[in-house]
């Protein structure tokens, strides 16, 4: 039948997988599950397991398929986050995609003499608050992992510099379960109470793993803090090929796959129906330099893969792109970010993290940040796609032009190109003379240029002096207990 007067839109998207590609990772990953199994170094936990029927013996907990399965039903397919002034924010579903900052790197690249040292909680409040000007960035992780403070209070200093300086959803991961705790009471505060901060989440909760196969006892508890409050949160097992994981694409697949599998169903288990997501992290070990690589395009291939895998269960992904090796912004940096950053986009995966990571990860950079903000808002219109419409066809202003006019003066060109075109920010698209004659700046000094304009005129919308108070109460006293314990 022919559709008259209707409008057809659909976004711009690929497919790394068959679907029965997907139906064999699951299978493989179910068999990893229940005959492999997983080193789990929480007493509390294993008998957990054992009583839902998973095979215990020592330390290793065997998965069968059925449990799995449970908790699979029982999981949310898709979460709402706010913002912390409670504003809907963030639809975490289907191949929504929402861009967020690097995170947890020892060293920073200073936003304003480009110098590169050990974070400080300073450099963390500076990229929440480049984050925060950013149109096209959705959230924000703690930019580092400042060194400037006891390392088990850290987190609770890292999230009061993130929330006094943006009002985007924040990620952060949490350095041990009682600071995963203190972290979740200082965004209560902020929400206006527990009950409120559970009825609109602006803060996910990041446990790590160990890949391949094993969970540490405190990493089981900051997951179970979570799980307990309800509160959303998303797991990140780093499979490198050919390190921490299978060197082939699909059989890391397929570990990273079983592995987030198995946070989901420790959280299940421990509260069911508690929001969880089911991503992972891959990257390439370099054999030729010994390390670690955030922008190789085998990243990004199985990132998409295992995101297809937790789309055919109806659960949030997890992605890593905007990040480069290069050591300055560079041609290189500017070449790996931006090819993430379509790449899984174009996949559908949902929280896509890790823009402005340069130097393999290693430094925070607020200028990469800047220039991933210029890649994502391309990216964002590509994915966006054609939308086909009477309007968009525009037979009538076709017609009224007809041969040999021009379009400049119609209202329908008046009306649609703002919507329609996309406008760089910093990328150059004058006159050669007209460069020249505005100082012939390159990438790199244009994207310095409006990050020092941000640093000396953005403000977030601040929070009030009691809950300002409140936080560095928690903070405080937090502290004296993180280091108190971290000394027993």
């Amino acid at each position: 039948m022919i559709q008259t007067d209707a409008t057809e839109k659909r976004s711009v998207r690929f497919r790394v997988l068959s679907d029965d590609q997907v139906a064999e990772i699951k299978r493989a990953a179910f068999e990893v599950m229940s005959k492999v199994g997983f080193s789990v170094l929480h007493e509390g936990a294993r008998k957990m397991f054992k009583q839902a029927g998973a095979r215990v013996n020592g330390e290793n907990i065997k998965v069968p398929e059925h449990v799995v399965t449970e908790c699979l039903r029982t999981a949310p397919k898709g979460w709402t986050i706010y913002d912390r002034q409670g504003k809907r924010a963030m639809e975490v579903e289907g191949r929504k995609s929402y861009y967020g900052t690097s995170t947890a790197s020892p060293r920073t690249k200073d936003a304003l003499t480009g110098d590169i040292h050990p974070t400080r909680v300073a450099d963390i409040a500076t990229g929440a608050l480049v984050a925060d000007a950013l149109e096209n960035i959705d959230w924000v992780m703690p930019m580092g992992s400042s060194q400037d403070v006891p390392p088990t209070a850290a987190d609770v200093h890292e999230f009061e510099a993130v929330v006094t300086h943006t009002t985007k959803p924040i990620v952060f991961i949490g350095y041990t379960p009682r600071g995963v705790e203190l972290v979740f009471e200082m965004a209560a505060e902020v929400a206006g109470g527990l009950s409120n901060l559970q009825q609109r989440p602006f803060a996910i909760l990041y446990p790590e793993p160990i890949s391949p196969l094993v969970w540490p006892a405190d990493v089981v508890d900051r997951l179970f803090v979570g799980a307990d409050l309800s509160l959303p949160q998303i797991q990140g097992p780093t499979v490198q090929f050919g390190a921490t994981g299978p060197v082939t694409l699909a059989g890391a697949v397929v570990q990273g796959t079983a592995e987030a599998l198995m946070c989901l169903v420790m959280a299940q288990l421990r509260k069911p129906g508690c929001p969880f997501g089911l991503g992972c992290n891959f990257s390439i070990f370099d054999m030729a330099a010994g390390l670690l690589s955030m922008a190789s395009p085998e990243m990004s291939l199985a990132l998409a893969a295992q995101a297809e895998v937790a789309q055919s269960f109806g659960l949030p992904t997890w992605g890593l792109a905007g990040s480069t090796d290069a050591k300055v912004i560079d041609a290189q940096a500017g070449i790996e970010a931006t090819f993430s950053i379509l790449a899984q986009g174009l996949a559908g995966l949902n929280l896509i993290h890790d823009v402005g990571y340069i130097d393999n990860g290693m430094a925070c950079s607020t200028a990469q940040l800047v220039l991933g903000n210029e890649s994502i808002g391309m990216t964002k219109r590509f994915i966006r796609g054609i939308e086909v419409n009477r309007e968009s066809l525009a037979r009538e202003v076709i017609e009224k032009v007809g041969p040999g006019g021009h379009y400049l003066d119609q209202d329908h060109t008046y009306d649609n190109f703002k919507s329609e075109l996309w406008m760089p920010d910093l990328m150059v698209r004058s006159a050669y003379d007209e460069w020249q004659n505005q100082g012939a700046r390159d990438m790199a000094t244009r994207i310095q240029e409006k990050l020092e304009d941000i640093i000396k005129h953005h403000q977030a919308p601040p929070l009030a002096g009691k809950t300002l108070a409140a936080l560095n109460d928690i903070k405080k006293k937090g502290e004296k207990e993180l280091v108190g314990e971290g000394k027993s």
